[in-house]
């Protein structure tokens, strides 16, 4: 391809409304052009690195034995009212009557398709020797998402890959599941992502039966914990805290529990600068409908309570904060100013490990009618927890639940996520099958196993940038080898380039000529903006010495090849560069 004959727009300046390096680099670029806020064309380059990305995929999962298909991403609404995620979803679901013979029918654009699949495999399978199976599709996705930011990271249209595995039995299921999380791992390592899986919050059928592939990021929208120690790794709604190591005893006299009016301070930050105090002296009082069953979780000032947590803790099918008027009647306080010191009703009260260690705190006072707190309140004197738990998200230096190491905060984004779905879907939607007997019909068991084909190329740059634009492994660049003749004008120069082209064509080489009528210094910027691994220079100074120039976007140093054997050589080393990616890697 000759740069004068496709579509390459790149820009000399920050787009507005850009933030991060991803969203910069691409848009400057010339990988994407926004349409609206959440919406985005990807231009040639982009697509081409989009499609390098998505045969990835492809090519992992065929291996998988995973089965290719491609679904409707209009739907009835009537579908996803079955499984109750109409509501569930809420605006961000994309919703619309359409007008059929006079008759309106509610529609839906899918922005993601356990429904759609279930409902094709209830009518497909029907009995246990056509499982398991799995079935993926690449596919476009559409979600209202309000606040779009951050480039092609969160939009209202996206490139997703899903999977869908159905088996007959857990052990089935569990195999599925292996056979991705591993394919995953290939995926990432073969993008050259800098990822690390982390455990996540569980399906509906427990244990550990879901991961998130992130990326490390410092613009990553989510927070993880490590241990730098063993390498466990999970999200904060998963993370496991280990067991709290011995502080030192406080020598500080327990205080009388007194009452302060504190009128207007219903949050803790308000309380600490009303009364001066610590976050980690307060004790948060979180009022919660278990099963439709009131229960107080307490915990320190500077933490936040995990609903996962305490819904297995408590083996709870639904965990949510409760109502006002159940807040109310359960504390006899207004909102914010509760506390488990003189509870209005007989409630089970459960608090994390931490507050073990708090003395003197501050809590809501309880006080019917009045905005107060109290202070000098001490556990195990002035209220006994019916238990002690882990309840909290983890947070930087929280134990290591694996080892004696200490939990470090990372930014990350998620490119990935694998999770046992069970029957959720499949109970809902009648996909069942006959047993080896005939006789039983039982509803098949699901897997789900998501990426984000589009973060990939986003997540990847936010990750190998410099001051002068985006560098590219060769399994993702655009174009592998960017040619460059010094003189477009000089017939020497622009023979050899050409042959030169066609050679590398020949090997299977995607190549770019920059055919431009341009100074140096404007193609090498724009080369080095767009990150192409390879530059290549045909120069007339060059090619009196029979030789040509060879500079690898993340080296600062170049390489002369000799004429005779330069097609030859380049190819050997772009094939060996896109099978094993080492040389950028070690870059």
């Amino acid at each position: 391809m000759r740069w004068s004959q496709t579509l390459i727009v790149t820009k000399k300046e920050v787009p507005d409304g850009a933030e991060i390096p991803s969203h910069i680099l691409m848009l400057r670029a010339g990988l994407i052009s926004q349409v609206m806020a959440g919406a985005y064309a990807y231009l040639p380059l982009g697509l081409r690195s989009l499609k390098k990305a998505e045969r990835i995929v492809r090519e992992e999962m065929d291996k998988t034995g995973a089965v290719e298909l491609l679904l409707s991403a209009l739907n009835p609404q009537s579908l996803w009212e079955q499984t109750n995620r109409v509501e569930a979803f809420g605006n961000v679901l994309m919703k619309f009557p359409i007008t059929r013979a006079g008759r309106q029918t509610p529609v839906v654009l899918c922005p993601t398709h356990e429904e759609p699949i279930t409902e094709l495999v209830s009518k497909c399978v029907s009995s246990y020797r056509q499982l398991p199976i799995t079935l993926y599709q690449i596919q476009t996705k559409f979600r209202n998402e309000e606040r779009p930011r951050f480039g092609v990271m969160r939009t209202s249209e996206f490139l997703m890959k899903d999977a869908y595995s159905f088996d007959a039995t857990l052990e089935g299921l569990n195999q599925s599941y292996q056979k991705m999380y591993d394919a995953y791992h290939r995926i990432f390592e073969r993008c050259a992502l800098n990822f690390l899986p982390v455990e996540a919050e569980s399906g509906p059928i427990g244990g550990d039966a879901s991961h998130e592939f992130m990326i490390l990021s410092e613009n990553g929208e989510d927070n993880i914990v490590v241990c730098p120690q063993c390498r466990y790794a999970a999200n904060t709604e998963k993370a496991e805290i280990g067991e709290c190591r011995a502080e030192a005893i406080s020598s500080e006299p327990l205080a009388e529990v007194e009452k302060v009016l504190t009128p207007g301070a219903s949050s803790i930050e308000a309380v600490c600068k009303f009364l001066k105090c610590a976050p980690e002296k307060m004790l948060k009082t979180l009022i919660f409908s278990v099963d439709d069953k009131p229960v107080v979780i307490v915990v320190r000032g500077d933490h936040d309570a995990n609903e996962n947590k305490v819904r297995k803790f408590l083996n709870a099918q639904k965990v949510e904060l409760a109502s006002e008027d159940v807040i109310r009647r359960v504390t006899g306080a207004p909102v914010g100013f509760a506390g488990p010191v003189g509870l209005k009703e007989d409630v089970p009260v459960y608090a994390d490990f931490k507050v073990r260690e708090v003395v003197n705190g501050v809590t809501g006072a309880n006080a019917p009618g009045e905005e107060a707190h109290i202070v000098g309140v001490n556990p195990g004197r002035d209220f006994s927890p019916t238990a002690y738990a882990d309840l909290r998200n983890a947070v930087a230096g929280d134990p290591c639940p694996r080892c004696d190491g200490t939990l470090q905060m990372q930014k990350a984004l998620e490119v990935g996520h694998v999770f046992k779905l069970g029957t959720k879907y499949t109970e809902a939607l009648n996909a069942r099958y006959l047993d080896a007997d005939g006789e039983a019909l039982k509803p098949i068991i699901m897997g789900c196993y998501g990426i984000g084909v589009t973060r990939i190329l986003a997540g990847l740059i936010e990750n190998s940038f410099d001051d002068k634009g985006i560098i590219w492994p060769v399994a993702l660049a655009p174009y592998e080898v960017c040619l460059v003749p010094m003189r477009v004008n000089d017939e020497r120069v622009m023979s050899v380039t050409n042959d030169l082209h066609d050679a590398l064509l020949q090997q299977g080489v995607d190549v770019l000529m920059d055919d431009r009528d341009a100074r140096p210094g404007v193609k090498f910027n724009d080369i080095d903006l767009i990150g192409f691994p390879l530059r290549v220079v045909v120069g007339p100074k060059g090619l009196d010495n029979g030789e040509i120039e060879l500079k690898w976007r993340w080296s600062d140093g170049v390489e002369m090849l000799p004429l005779e054997s330069a097609a030859q050589r380049i190819a050997e080393m772009v094939k060996e560069e896109r099978a094993s990616g080492s040389r950028f890697r070690s870059r």
